[in-house]
């Protein structure tokens, strides 16, 4: 009886997880498919998800009328160096709640982890006005400095460095170690998997950035992807087939992001000689 419970558990999990998974899939799916379609078959009736006559031309005009390697420019430029920045940040901070012992941290722990409750709208409005009184309005400075801390990060950092045993800094300091070296030398490739994940994590949160590119950057040759994609949609018209096919190639960089850097993501067994 007990197999038979276990058993039929078992399916109802997996038949669960192929639902979410279909669900998670068919519509980008239907881009993929939809990029393949001509105009007029975009909107013929009855709709059919399997393009009649699929076509590449389509990325092909995309290409050639969007300007993506400037864009692709802005936009990795941006994610690139605020991911390293964010994952430096979190590092260091992360470290010091984590191995420093002063009251005052904890109170700063607390307020930290309070603006995770605030949404992201709340904070944009004087967020604004300190980039635009230190003149990085359309700028991608401004779209890195104010992406820098990040609570998740330094969350993330805090609770991997807890699980490090103290007598392994302490020994590093005996044998004559500075704090510098033990942090760069010792913790931050300990701390190895945590750095993939936020880093793959804060990249995908810069590529994929929207609102705050759309109300800080304002000349087209500072355009990110997202913002460029933005451009196509017109007052009176969509250009659909340009829409379509650009989206998918924007998705491009994060696919092979996700396919390179995948088994990496929280590779606990870089952590199995710490614990114990």
């Amino acid at each position: 009886m007990d197999k038979l419970n276990d058993r039929f558990s078992t399916t109802m999990l997996t038949i669960a997880l192929y639902v979410v998974a279909i669900a998670y899939l068919f519509p980008i799916v239907w881009l993929l498919l939809s990029s393949l379609k001509t105009g007029g078959e975009l909107f013929s009736f009855p709709l059919s998800i399997l393009p009649e006559n699929p076509t590449l031309e389509n990325y092909t005009y995309s290409w050639n009328t969007m300007d993506f390697m400037k864009y692709f420019i802005n936009t990795m430029f941006v994610a690139v160096t605020t991911t390293v920045l964010t994952v430096l940040a979190s590092a260091t901070c992360g470290y010091a709640l984590a191995k420093y012992k002063y009251k005052w941290l904890n109170v700063f722990l607390i307020c930290m982890l309070a603006t995770t409750m605030l949404p992201t709208e709340v904070i944009m409005t004087p967020t604004f006005s300190v980039i635009l009184n230190l003149g990085l309005y359309d700028n991608l400075a401004g779209l890195i400095i104010p992406s820098i801390n990040t609570a998740t990060g330094i969350f993330m950092f805090r609770q991997y460095f807890l699980t490090v045993p103290n007598d392994l800094i302490e020994s590093a300091r005996i044998d004559g170690a500075n704090e510098g070296r033990i942090f760069f030398n010792m913790m931050l490739p300990i701390a190895k998997p945590v750095v993939i994940t936020l880093a793959i994590f804060s990249f995908q949160w810069r590529w994929n950035d929207y609102i705050w590119p759309l109300l800080v950057v304002s000349d087209p040759d500072n355009y990110t992807v997202q913002i460029a994609l933005r451009s196509i949609v017109g007052a009176d018209n969509i250009d659909w087939v340009l829409l379509l096919a650009s989206s998918i190639i924007s998705l491009v960089p994060m696919f092979i992001i996700f396919i390179v850097f995948q088994r990496y993501i929280m590779d606990t067994s870089a952590t199995s000689g710490l614990k114990g």
